[in-house]
């Protein structure tokens, strides 16, 4: 997931340099390696964005409607960049880094055509932030430190992506046949022996409760038979919970 985010980021700063977008770690070696004009995007920061977090689990469902699978809500995370402009001359690097802020400014989420295709099942917008002050945990004059190199000129840039989280569940198949035995409100028949009823389908249980449902509110008024579930019945709600 992280290296398709470095891609998506790398062709949005592509067209503000004529040389390459890297992702070295700008150290002092890899600075004097450096032999063209290039934009680094060293992603230096990995964090949750625990603001978006979700809880529970949320149903995966087939072509007909039925739920096949559960899964949990996937983690939301924020990937911090250090954007810097290497040339010969502080000028021409920013340049480069104008050029870089016009590209990315315009845009509060990645563009459609940036996000990965492993994305697009979560979502559709990967937010991004360009020069937002970083959190006070944070300090660039660190990283720079941590580094080896001098402080230069950078865009903080931020893009925050879903990660999927795993296992699956798979759920069991929906019930396609129930059966209830109406008895009387003292527990016995009011004709003298159980009355058996079978609904298959995949709106089963639905069909007997409704019956069942009907026969013990005429009992009530009545004085006639209740109904109520075999042991082991599952209700309605029961089998949509556990579909």
């Amino acid at each position: 997931m992280i290296h398709e985010i470095d891609e998506a980021l790398r062709r949005l700063l592509a067209p503000a340099v004529t040389g390459d977008v890297a992702f070295d770690a700008p150290t002092r070696d890899w600075a004097a390696r450096r032999n063209a004009p290039t934009l680094n995007a060293y992603l230096y920061d990995i964090r949750e964005d625990v603001a978006r977090r979700e809880r529970g689990a949320y149903a995966e469902r087939d072509a007909g409607g039925v739920v096949s699978r559960r899964r949990r809500p996937p983690r939301w995370f924020r990937l911090s960049y250090l954007v810097t402009a290497w040339t010969s001359r502080p000028e021409d690097e920013h340049r480069l880094l104008s050029g870089a802020m016009a590209l990315l400014l315009p845009h509060e989420v990645l563009p459609d055509g940036s996000v990965p295709e492993s994305v697009r099942p979560l979502t559709s917008s990967l937010p991004i932030s360009v020069a937002v002050p970083p959190a006070e945990s944070r300090s660039l004059a660190d990283i720079w430190s941590a580094l080896g190199g001098e402080l230069k000129p950078s865009l903080d840039v931020v893009i925050s992506t879903p990660f999927p989280v795993t296992p699956v569940h798979d759920v069991a198949p929906p019930v396609t046949e129930a059966e209830f035995i109406l008895r009387g409100s003292d527990g016995v028949p009011a004709d003298g022996r159980p009355r058996m009823i079978r609904r298959t389908g995949t709106t089963a249980v639905g069909e007997a409760e409704r019956i069942e449902g009907a026969r013990g509110l005429k009992g009530v008024q009545g004085g006639g038979s209740h109904s109520g579930p075999r042991p082991g019945a599952r209700s309605g709600a029961e089998r949509e919970a556990g579909a």
